[in-house]
């Protein structure tokens, strides 16, 4: 740690503080996410040691590069290791930081070029069996030279059948306004459509400039979602009734707002393509690879992300851009 000398503080994510860091001889810029150390095995985070695994087996252009583990030299205090931090490539912005600045309007070519490289970088991670499981906003960053990558693989995990058949994995993960159906109503035996539905709702969020569903509990966000793609029957999804809490659901009038109202003002191939992300059946929700060749990409041809316009502004980060807020 003593080789990098501290810029800014640029985050405070669930598990540990980020800080832009310039190291003193390589002058290189880089991201240093200090790691808590809550849930320590041998002395290291549990959680940290499944995120570089997997960022290890994980090298890809538009995913974040883990480029070092850092320590402290100082000798442990009452017991107490100094605290560890992953050195990642710096990127100037996330997507959060960028929607919630006064001065920022996606065009259609930034948001399909943005679509397309989400939609490369899980496409490669669901290939090598890893499901994401905290898409959102905040984690997709982006620099000057209009690379997305996707970061913080903090909830990330390797996938297997065995697992998912067996309901071996947690429904509590996915921040709530990006968390499927399926996961509020209890499953734990999912796969990677669960990554897919996030990515849906990203998109709806680039298009609209604002999070398309901002539930305050599980249920008002399963009102939420049902009002948006419609309440499931037995044909539309089979097996829904089936889930945990299928049977007590009772759905409110008032969250109804269907989708194609709510993005009328979008072209069809557009729309066509959020609706194939936001199935409410995961079985028949679009693959990353699939949604790669909608038309949506190819009916205008998506542009070259060095051929993007440069953000007029600042790094903003989420972190940073609350902190203008208050």
């Amino acid at each position: 740690i003593d080789n990098y000398s501290i810029i800014d503080k640029v985050g405070s994510g669930t598990y540990g503080e980020v800080f832009k860091c310039q190291h003193k001889v390589t002058k290189d810029i880089v991201a240093l996410k200090k790691l808590r150390p809550d849930v320590e095995k041998n002395g290291f985070p549990v959680t940290s040691i499944r995120e570089m695994k997997i960022l290890k087996y994980l090298k890809h252009p538009n995913i974040v590069e883990l480029k070092e583990i850092v320590s402290s030299s100082a000798p442990p205090k009452e017991g107490k290791r100094p605290p560890l931090y992953f050195a990642f490539e710096y990127m100037e912005h996330d997507l959060s930081g960028l929607l919630n600045h006064p001065r920022v309007k996606f065009t259609r070519t930034q948001i399909q070029c943005y679509m397309r490289q989400l939609l490369t970088g899980i496409a490669f991670m669901h290939r090598n069996k890893i499901i994401h499981r905290d898409i959102k906003a905040s984690n997709l960053l982006l620099n000057n030279q209009g690379m997305l990558k996707v970061g913080d693989f903090g909830l990330s995990r390797f996938w297997n059948e065995v697992n998912a058949k067996a309901g071996r994995y947690t429904n509590k993960v996915v921040t709530l306004w990006y968390r499927p159906p399926e996961l509020l109503m209890g499953s734990t035996s999912y796969d990677f459509s669960v990554d897919i539905w996030s990515i849906g709702c990203i998109f709806g969020e680039l298009l609209l400039g604002k999070p398309i569903l901002q539930g305050k509990t599980e249920i008002e966000q399963l009102q939420l979602i049902f009002g948006l793609c419609g309440m499931p029957t037995e044909e539309s999804w089979p097996g829904f009734f089936k889930l945990p809490g299928a049977e007590s659901f009772q759905m409110d009038d008032k969250y109804v707002c269907p989708l194609r109202e709510r993005f009328k003002n979008f072209p069809p191939h557009a729309i066509d393509l959020l609706e194939k992300l936001l199935q409410l059946d995961p079985a028949k929700r679009i693959t990353a690879a699939e949604a790669m060749d909608h038309d949506y990409f190819w009916r205008v041809q998506t542009c070259k992300p060095r051929d993007l316009p440069k953000f007029c502004v600042s790094s903003t980060h989420e972190y940073q851009s609350k902190k203008r807020h208050h």
